[in-house]
């Protein structure tokens, strides 16, 4: 006999966590699923995933993995040697410890969604996808309509990425050209000014002054750059601050619509995902909260849950908060009045995915030329700056030589 915590719930929806003795974790997952309650996670007290890590698995290798997972147990293997077989394929040490964790999990008695759960790094639609197959005997299917959804999310993220790739390279490009102008140009004009001894235009000397204080200071101001950005860093992972910066990066003109529609799209499409696995609607709606990064959707879809529990039609529930598209809530609504939900909030996605993309191609379109035009202004402003007081120094000669 052993310690478990189990993460349940009701029949009313309300989560709770207790610890039981049981002789393995499936048989108190049936017990508890036997007396009427939704367990979520099994696991064994105080045994915590490898080294207690956190990380992240990379998304494509972990695409590949459970592709080769299902092709496995669809050829009739069990889940335990499929995860053993695999084990010994995986050519990355920290997932490889992970599956390995995740087998000796299996190999006690625990479930897969709980093993995988206990680690800490993988997403929490993969592990609440697992446990609805696991309840419902379709492992196989819910595997299939998992890896579906990740590719298509995937293929959008990388199409977000290429959109967003040359005008970053652009801004690199540019920053760091200024930054040679200013650190090596500069210097060396200020060199010869001293040398040739004229007055100077105000403007040039304001550039010298710049380039002087660029050199000296340049590491203070890298070192203080540094402290700003890992302090907005650890604020933006306190709860306060994450509400906070999702507030202003919703709040931006053109980018922030952007962004809001993005996070509905991802939140109504893992929705979809989890309600077409056979997730009651109250988890999938607080698995769906969880799985998105706009704090403010969240906490929003979060408070809707009451309603939803009350008896009241999702639609209605989102318009609430005020954080849906009016059009989003309205589809939502023929959805449920059709019978046909998570097709609808497919349909939602798709609208959504395409307005983002549609939108965020047009804002770069305005965007890369206006960086070019700035930025080449002070390069503009930098070169003549500099190259004045020769063009002075030549007049100056050639009227001395009439």
């Amino acid at each position: 006999m052993a310690e478990f915590v189990v993460k349940l719930a009701d029949e009313r929806g309300r989560i709770q966590e207790q610890v039981q003795i049981a002789g393995s974790a499936e048989e108190l997952r049936t017990r508890f699923s036997q007396a009427g309650y939704y367990v979520y996670s099994v696991r064994a007290r105080g045994m915590r995933g490898v080294g207690g890590s956190r990380k992240k698995a990379n998304l494509e290798a972990f695409i590949i993995f459970n592709q080769q997972f299902l092709t496995l147990i669809r050829a009739g293997l069990p889940i335990l040697g499929s995860l053993d077989m695999l084990v010994k394929g995986q050519k990355n040490l920290t997932f490889r410890a992970q599956l390995e964790n995740v087998a000796a999990r299996v190999r006690t008695g625990e479930a897969l969604s709980s093993a995988f759960e206990a680690q800490g790094g993988f997403p929490l639609i993969y592990t609440t996808t697992l446990l609805a197959g696991e309840r419902s005997g379709q492992l196989e299917d819910v595997l299939a309509r998992y890896l579906a959804f990740q590719r298509i999310s995937l293929s959008f993220r990388k199409k977000l990425m290429a959109s967003l790739l040359y005008p970053i390279l652009l801004i690199t490009m540019v920053t760091a050209l200024f930054i040679f102008l200013i650190s090596f140009v500069v210097p060396r004009f200020a060199m010869l000014y001293d040398q040739l001894g004229t007055n100077l235009p105000a403007v040039t000397r304001m550039l010298l002054s710049v380039g002087n204080n660029f050199q000296h200071y340049i590491l203070w101001v890298l070192a203080a750059v540094a402290v700003i950005v890992f302090v907005l860093f650890r604020y933006s992972q306190t709860a306060a601050g994450a509400g906070r910066i999702d507030r202003m990066r919703i709040g931006m003109p053109v980018f922030g619509n952007i962004w809001r529609k993005y996070q509905v799209a991802l939140f109504v499409r893992t929705l979809s995902s989890l309600l077409t696995g056979g997730l009651p609607p109250v988890p999938s709606l607080e698995t769906a909260a969880r799985s998105i990064s706009s704090n403010t959707i969240a906490q929003a879809v979060l408070a809707s849950v009451g309603s939803v529990r009350e008896g009241k039609s999702l639609s209605q529930s989102l318009e609430k908060t005020g954080v849906f598209p009016d059009l989003a809530v309205e589809m939502i609504d023929v959805g449920e009045s059709t019978g046909a939900l998570p097709q609808m909030l497919n349909s939602v996605a798709e609208f959504f995915e395409e307005d983002v993309q549609t939108a965020l191609t047009a804002a770069l379109a305005l965007i890369e030329p206006a960086i070019l035009i700035v930025m080449g202004s002070v390069v503009v402003v930098i070169l003549i700056a500099l190259y004045l007081p020769i063009f002075s120094l030549g007049q100056a000669s050639t009227m001395g030589g009439h």
